[in-house]
């Protein structure tokens, strides 16, 4: 049932794809029809990037190799080409119909329309280029975001802790040797006290990090009281198991609807995916189910990588829950969407006695492109009183 599932999904995805790579062709073919000799080109273009992730993909999983590279980074580039040319396209059919009702362009313009369309053609590819560019320099720097807390419990024997934490890595062909090494490096620098991270550690595949001995980079990670962290839906597509046993062996703990108590002082406690259902058929615990195993007289600081249901979380008496999961849309016009399907999107909230933080996430999936938000590492101050 859940192969005909993922295959239903799928399906649908290539779909889309299909129909809108087919969109921006015959527009782009339009647009330089004054110079037909273009066209041959055009056509090359648009196939090579409309199968470039897929074939990627699929490359990665019986061939890694730089030409697999070669194309999965292509194909996920061209992801984020596709969202901003149809944006921009459609933008330029809304004025063509508007001129058609009230003729506001100037005459000279339409006087020579094949020209007219080539220069706007190259003006917009350019456009886009430039937009995809700087949304993948942002991509790749992170900011730190600073949030302090108060917690009105004993922390028993910290009055303050450090935490320092992270949703949404997605190691793989994207986030490779050199992202990994610059997460590790910026996380160690800001001496955490522990490190947590809310899920989506690996990007589906464990194959793409196996490969690059990612976990190398993992095993660098200190913090004294521990490196903690929980499954993500991700870990679940490519295969929960084979990804948990790969971070434990490399230094991080992955807590599967567990709670662990850190020097009699405050707990950790983690869910399992809510994707688990999905590719298991078995309940993931309830806040509430998880936390009545615990003293609730203690600090009780909860990993869940989706925000929803906050409502549950807080009436399990949880003070503080990290997350991360939206990306904040990664690409905008899409954070509106997430904002409209999560009750915290980005950045944080309090409810009752219960303080929530959803991350932007530090890696992308999909196109390594990143518009109207920022990657992030938290560092949080939890103050115990």
């Amino acid at each position: 049932m859940l192969k005909l599932r993922m295959i239903v999904f799928f399906s649908i995805i290539l779909g889309i794809h299909a129909l809108v790579n087919f969109y921006i062709y015959k527009r782009a073919a339009q647009g330089i029809e004054a110079v037909p000799h273009m066209l041959f080109w055009l056509r090359v273009i648009i196939i090579l990037l409309f199968v470039s992730y897929p074939l990627g993909r699929f490359l990665e999983k019986v061939w890694y190799s730089p030409i697999a590279h070669f194309f999965h980074w292509t194909g996920a580039f061209w992801f984020a080409g596709m969202l901003y040319f149809v944006i921009a396209i459609f933008s330029l059919d809304l004025i063509r119909w508007g001129n058609h009702l009230f003729d506001f362009l100037p005459m000279k313009w339409m006087e020579n329309y094949s020209k007219t369309k080539l220069i706007t053609t190259y003006a917009t590819t350019v456009l886009v280029v430039l937009v995809v560019i700087i949304g993948h320099i942002n991509a790749w720097t992170p900011k730190i975001t600073r949030k302090t807390i108060d917690i009105n419990k004993d922390g028993g024997e910290f009055k303050s802790l450090k935490i320092v934490a992270a949703s949404d890595i997605h190691l793989g062909t994207i986030i490779g040797p050199r992202k990994t090494g610059k997460l590790v490096n910026t996380i160690n620098s800001l001496k955490p006290d522990i490190i947590l991270f809310a899920g989506d550690i690996v990007d589906e595949d464990i194959k793409p990090v196996i490969e690059q001995n990612l976990g190398k980079n993992l095993l660098n990670l200190k913090a004294p009281l521990g490196v903690y962290g929980i499954t993500g839906n991700h870990e679940y597509i490519g295969g929960a198991e084979k990804a948990v046993k790969y971070l434990e062996e490399h230094g991080i703990d992955i807590l599967r609807d567990t709670s662990i108590l850190v020097k009699n002082s405050f707990y950790i406690s983690g869910r399992e995916d809510r994707d688990k259902t999905n590719f298991t058929g078995i309940k993931r615990k309830t806040p509430g189910k998880l936390t009545s195993e615990l003293d609730p007289t203690k600090p009780i600081i909860m990993l869940d990588h989706q925000p929803y249901h906050l409502d549950l979380v807080e009436n399990a008496g949880v003070d503080l829950q990290l997350s991360g999961h939206t990306h904040h849309g990664q690409l905008w016009p899409f954070n509106y969407i997430t904002e409209k399907i999560f009750e915290v999107s980005s950045g944080y909230k309090k409810k009752g006695n219960s303080h929530f933080y959803v991350s932007n996430g530090f890696g992308t999936w999909g196109p390594p492109v990143r518009l109207g938000n920022r990657p992030e590492i938290i560092e949080f101050t939890l103050n115990f009183k």
